[in-house]
Order: structure tokens, then C-alpha cells, then sequence
């Protein structure tokens, strides 16, 4: 399983970003796919999650702000940010699996300036 992402950047506070994820190795329509991000000195956190229902979740931080949605057919998954602050400034991972995320990419940093 292998999962690349790409599109972390430099951004003013206020600014957007566009995340994705493309996945192999596994039967992706059928996965639960998430984003997750860690700053500094913090624990790994769970930013938002999409279910092969495309059932979405979001961390409190992130409602209103981020979108995550999905491309079974490129088997690839998107978090768009909009109104991004400095606080959302961290190393954001995907991660995937059928029930829980069993696999995790590398990361793609993110950095928000004021």
C-alpha cells in the first residue's frame, strides 16, 4: 500500500491550499480515507475523514473551513482549505484502511503565516 501526497505549501493566513492523496495498492472505493496533521510539540490529530459512503467528519478546528471529498475513480483523496490560520500550520498525513487506518503516507507540510 503506498499512499503519496502532495500540495502542502507556504501560505498567508487567510489564503488555500489543496491537499491530495492518490492511493495503490488498495481496493480504494471500498476504504475509509482520513487527514491528519501533527504541529510542533502536538499529538497527531484527526482533521477529517470520508467513509466510501462519502460520509464526512471534522475536527471542530476545521468546520466551515475544510472540505474533504474523494475520486474513487482516480483513487485519490482531497482536502481543500480555505481560510487557512497560522494554528493550521502542522505536517498533514492521509491515511487509510477498511475499519481504522492501518496505512499512512508521508507527509506534506503545511505552513500558515500571519
Amino acid at each position: 500500500v503506498q499512499l503519496q501526497a502532495s500540495g502542502g505549501g507556504s501560505v498567508q493566513s487567510g489564503g488555500s491550499l489543496r491537499l491530495s492523496c492518490a492511493a495503490s495498492g488498495v481496493i480504494f472505493s471500498i476504504n475509509v480515507m482520513g487527514w491528519y496533521r501533527q504541529a510542533p510539540g502536538k499529538q497527531r490529530e484527526l482533521v477529517a475523514s470520508i467513509t466510501s459512503g462519502t460520509r464526512t467528519n471534522y475536527a471542530d478546528s476545521v468546520k466551515g473551513r475544510f472540505t474533504v471529498s474523494r475520486d474513487n475513480a482516480k483513487s485519490t483523496v482531497y482536502l481543500q482549505m480555505n481560510s487557512l490560520k497560522p494554528e493550521d500550520t502542522a505536517v498533514y498525513y492521509c491515511a487509510t484502511g477498511r475499519t481504522a487506518f492501518d496505512y499512512w503516507g508521508r507527509g506534506t507540510q503545511v505552513t500558515v503565516s500571519s
